[in-house]
């Protein structure tokens, strides 16, 4: 079958198309950059080193560096926990990191020192959601709210926030007779015996503790903004070297980072020549702008991982601890 075409137009004709030798070319990837074959004997930092120098393997040397060189020059490295880092197991790592000098400060959102502080209680922490909803028993567990909203109204007018309060009575069994008999392996505990400030940051109606009878709405937000300013006290001396982790949180932690560096800036501290980092399974808007883009865009670099917590903290806990 023969068909003539009917289009006005003809194909343009590509003899004319002008080249040039390929080695002239600038290329973004080059043999230099390949990962290398393990041989089965490898350790962490071997295995890190013979990641390919490209994109996100890149960026975890860039992050793994940086903690490195915070820890040796004493600046802060701060690192911003959701809940869901407590959910997947990862407190006894965040403790050995305590223990290992590659933490300085946390930040918590509400779920992060919730799940923490049942862990402590109980060792068992994440409802079923989806079980308990349609009974009205979602997130009603009595000691949860009341342990710990008791302990924040303690807070009140003794000068600390809600991080610091959660930590004394983990440690001191507090309301007077409650025991934490997996304490070992709670943050918030594991940081306050090392005095290392823990803040928590909470948008009121958003924690299952603050639908609670117990629960004070003048007490949360006074201890939650002594936390903000502790916070802010934090990452001021975040210039020249430091580190701030945002890890699994994709709202509330972005936020209160990106208001306590303008604060910092805005009472004139230099606040610049740091690093900052979203690690996460998925890269969400506000850590990519408020962690990662606008606090480093007149100075510093940023760093993002995508990856599940349970996989890469773990991973780059290992190659800080063989790199020292």
């Amino acid at each position: 079958m023969t068909v003539e075409s009917r289009y006005p137009i003809q194909p343009l004709s590509l003899d004319g198309v002008s080249t040039y030798p390929l080695a002239d070319r600038k290329s973004k990837v080059s043999s230099e950059m390949f990962g290398k074959p393990l041989d089965g004997s490898d350790n962490i930092p071997a295995f890190i080193s013979k990641l390919p120098r490209i994109l996100a393997a890149d960026g975890l040397r860039t992050l793994i560096r940086a903690i490195l060189y915070a820890r040796a020059t004493n600046k802060p490295i701060i690192w911003g926990m959701g809940g869901h880092v407590v959910k997947v197991g990862l407190g006894p790592v965040i403790n050995d990191l305590i223990e290992n000098g590659f933490v300085t400060a946390i930040a918590m959102n509400g779920s992060g020192a919730i799940h923490d502080f049942e862990i402590a209680l109980c060792g068992s922490t994440s409802e079923e959601v989806a079980d308990v909803l349609g009974s009205g028993q979602f997130g009603m567990a009595r000691e949860t709210g009341e342990y710990m909203n008791v302990a924040i109204n303690s807070a009140e007018g003794n000068g600390i926030g809600i991080g610091e309060v959660l930590g004394h009575s983990i440690v001191n069994g507090f309301p007077e007779g409650v025991a934490y008999p997996h304490k070992d392996i709670s943050i918030l505990a594991a940081a306050y015996k090392k005095s290392i400030p823990v803040t928590v940051h909470v948008a009121i109606g958003t924690d299952i503790i603050h639908a609670h009878p117990a629960a004070s709405g003048k007490s949360i937000g006074e201890a939650s903004q002594h936390d903000f300013r502790l916070f802010c006290a934090s990452v001021r001396e975040l210039d020249g070297g430091g580190v701030y982790l945002n890890v699994g949180s994709a709202v509330i932690l972005p936020e209160v980072f990106l208001k306590a560096v303008s604060v910092v800036r805005n009472l004139g501290t230099r606040l610049d020549e740091f690093t900052t980092a979203n690690l996460d399974f998925i890269q969400h808007y506000r850590p990519a702008m408020n962690v990662l883009k606008r606090p480093t865009q007149n100075g510093g670099q940023s760093v993002a991982i995508t990856g599940h917590h349970e996989i890469m903290i773990p991973l780059i806990a290992a190659a800080l601890k063989g790199s020292l």
